[in-house]
This record gives structure tokens, sequence and C-alpha cells, in this order.
């Protein structure tokens, strides 16, 4: 398959159009991670549908001080691995084709949820990116539009934004794709040296020891849970032969058996991981590590049931990083 190169919203809306219109929105230099949503979006649209990939460096959602003017410029690679991917067209407008007479005088507010985590790192960046999104679903004009869940706190706001201001097209998130070592694929990975690459491990390598701690803690819950609560009880976890059962199974067997685990238990068992990494040459400068509610992107507390996602940004070397993992806590999981 071959992908039309197009720059013009005009050139994009002359396409005859049969099926659903899938896009999958990307700032270039693409990687597996972005041929991941492709393909998902080949498989949305199908055999008589389109598959539009905008190519645009969004200057709106870099602040001061950022990789603004290095961000990787790779179109002809980006066509190309596109293609493969099974794009029928690569939208990759100028600067004017988005925003005609320069920057917008009227761009959308994230609002609230944009000032928390990485809104608070990066003063206006949701408000950049939620600006840009709006116009290229104008321009683009999707029936379903993909975005990788690798940005959880991103795509929280797109599907606020496209609820509350009423945007006809659906969302899909794609689950994070990763190298084999567990690092999240990302067009800033190229910035890192080897030393940092390894530094920047700790990242994922905080993210799986938090869900480890969540797994293990669910298990306890559930099993404590099938036995009364009496010295039975504790002896009964204590043949379970899991570790942290038998370390302490008197003081659980007196606990009333709760439906959830501990979040608080989760952030720590991930914290640990990324103070080491602070110890390390050349070391990993945390930025911030949460569980929070996907909802709002606010930090839920024990005793929280539902859907939640550990989250965490650091700084290795010059390059920032983020990286997430959805958790399910109570009885859903």
């Amino acid at each position: 398959m071959t992908a039309a190169l197009l720059r013009t919203a005009e050139a994009l809306h002359a396409r005859a159009r049969v099926g659903r219109r899938a896009v999958v929105m990307t700032m270039g230099a693409l990687h597996e991670g972005h041929a991941t949503l492709i393909r998902t979006a080949r498989e949305i649209a199908g055999r008589d549908g389109e598959v539009v990939v905008t190519v645009f460096v969004n200057p709106l959602q870099f602040g001061a001080g950022e990789d603004l003017d290095r961000y990787p410029r790779t179109l002809d690679a980006d066509l190309k691995i596109a293609e493969q991917a099974g794009a029928d067209v690569v939208f990759a407008p100028f600067a004017d084709e988005v925003y005609p007479g320069g920057e917008p005088q009227v761009r959308i507010s994230a609002g609230p949820m944009g000032e928390r985590l990485e809104g608070a790192s990066r003063p206006g960046h949701f408000d950049g990116v939620l600006t840009v999104v709006a116009k290229l679903l104008h321009l683009t004009r999707p029936d379903v539009a993909l975005y990788g869940q690798k940005d959880a706190q991103q795509l929280a706001l797109i599907r606020r934004m496209v609820r509350d201001l009423n945007f006809g097209v659906e969302i899909v998130g794609v689950p994070t794709v990763r190298e084999e070592d567990g690092l999240a694929l990302s067009s800033r990975n190229r910035y890192l040296s080897a030393a940092e690459r390894r530094t920047a491990l700790a990242l994922s390598q905080a993210l799986f020891a938090g869900r480890d701690r969540h797994a293990a803690q669910e298990a306890l819950r559930a099993r404590a849970r099938e036995v009364p609560a009496t010295r039975a009880r504790a002896e009964a976890l204590s043949a379970i032969g899991e570790s942290r059962a038998a370390a302490d199974a008197h003081a659980v067997a007196k606990a009333v058996p709760a439906t959830t685990s501990g979040p608080a238990d989760v952030v720590v068992a991930a914290r640990l991981v990324l103070e080491d990494a602070a110890r390390l040459n050349p070391p990993l400068d945390l930025d911030y590590l949460a569980l929070v509610d996907p909802s709002d992107f606010t930090e839920i507390s024990d005793g929280f049931t539902g859907e939640a996602v550990l989250v965490v940004a650091a700084r290795v070397g010059t390059t920032r990083l983020i990286d997430n993992l959805p958790l399910t806590f109570g009885a859903a999981s």
C-alpha cells in the first residue's frame, strides 16, 4: 500500500469517503508504538475505510526551554513506517495550515485536570495539546481517533474534551508498547546515551514493582476473605506459603478483610526503585510519582475501588520521560 502525502485539509477533504475514517495523530519521528496505533486503526477502519496519520510538531505544547527546535523531523522515514503499518494518507500540514495568521488567540483550556501532575510540571502544555487536537479533528473529520495510553493524562483530557464539547468522534486508547527491557517506546528515547538509557529503565521497573505489590496484596486479601476472621485464618495465611502472608499472618488475621489493597503501599514499592535510581550515575531526577483516578487525575486513597493509573515522570540527563501502568483495585480486579 502506498500512502498519499497531503499538505492541506482541502486535499484531504477532496478524497472520496466510503467507510469509516480513523485518524492517528503524531508529531512524527514514528516508531513501533505509532505503528501499533496505525495497525489498530486499520483494523477499526476495515478494508473499505481510510486511515489517516497526521504528522505535525505542535509549537503550542512546548514550553520555554523545552525541545521544540531539536524535536526530530523525519518525514520520509515516517511515510514509510505509516505505509507499512497500513495508512492510506499521511497528512503533514505546514504551520500556517493549522494556525493561519499565526498562533491562535482563542484556545482550548484543559481546566483543573490539565493543571495536575504533567500540567503542573509543564504549565500550559495541555492547553496547547487540546487546541491542536481540536484543530486536527476539524481538519481531518474522522469517525474515530486513536491515541496511546502511554500519554495517560493527555488521553484522559482528550476524552473529556470530546465529551464536554460534543465532538462527534469516538476516542480509542491503545496500550503502551515497550522495548524488550520494559522501557516505554518514545520519540525522546533517541536522546538517551547508553548510560542514561540504563538509568531510564527505572521508570518501568518502578511501575512493575508497584504492580507486583498490588497483585500480591490483592491475592492475599482474596484468600483472607475465604477463611473466618479467627486464629484459623492466621494459620491459613501462614500455610499459603507467600512471604508477605507468612511474615505477618497474625496481624492480617486480626484485620477486617478489606475489599481493596493499599494504594499507599503500591506507591511506596515503586518509589523505592526510583530512590535507588537517584543514586545511579547518571542519576534519575524524579518529577512525580502518583496513583490516580483516570477520570480526573486526582490521587486515590486507601479504600478506593475501581480503575487507577500509576504514573511517573522523571528526567535523565536532559531528557524528560513519562510512563504509566493501569491497575484495578477491589472486587473487580
